[in-house]
């Protein structure tokens, strides 16, 4: 059975440290990379900061990635995020455990999806289609 976790309060649930698993594959299911290691939320007044930092591997290449987000809140179960250079990403509100949302890139088109599971693991999977780029990215995560 399907189900997902009503999160109504979006810094309650995602303050802490995450381990990060993301999975990079075409859209035939061959796997094109991944990346594991940590992500952390810390609330900074009406802001939660996204802090990724891991191990990439694509193709030959093997090295350090990193990412920082600003989730943005809104009310308390909405965000809107965005890039740490300031451009917005895309929405997200989660008060009924899923939300689906778009994200133009130049020419490109990212959906994503997001599945709270349960208190300690949600699911993100952005399927990134396009002239430049065609793959599914799958990022999960579970609390530390």
């Amino acid at each position: 059975m399907d189900t997902s976790l009503p999160v109504p309060d979006l810094a309650a649930y995602l303050t802490g440290t995450w381990r990060l698993t993301r999975d990079i594959v075409t859209t035939g299911g061959a796997d094109a990379g991944a990346v594991t290691g940590t992500a952390t939320f810390t609330p900074a007044e009406d802001v939660l900061i996204y802090d990724e930092e891991g191990e990439l591997r694509l193709g030959g290449f093997v090295g350090p990635v990193t990412r920082t987000l600003h989730y943005r809140l809104a009310r308390p179960e909405r965000a809107d995020v965005h890039f740490d250079h300031g451009g917005f990403f895309h929405d997200l509100d989660l008060s009924t455990g899923r939300w689906s949302t778009e994200h133009p890139c130049r020419a490109d088109r990212y959906h994503g999806e997001f599945h709270i599971l349960d208190d300690g693991h949600w699911r993100q999977e952005w399927t990134v289609t396009g002239p430049a780029k065609d793959h599914v990215i799958v990022s999960r995560f579970a609390r530390l």
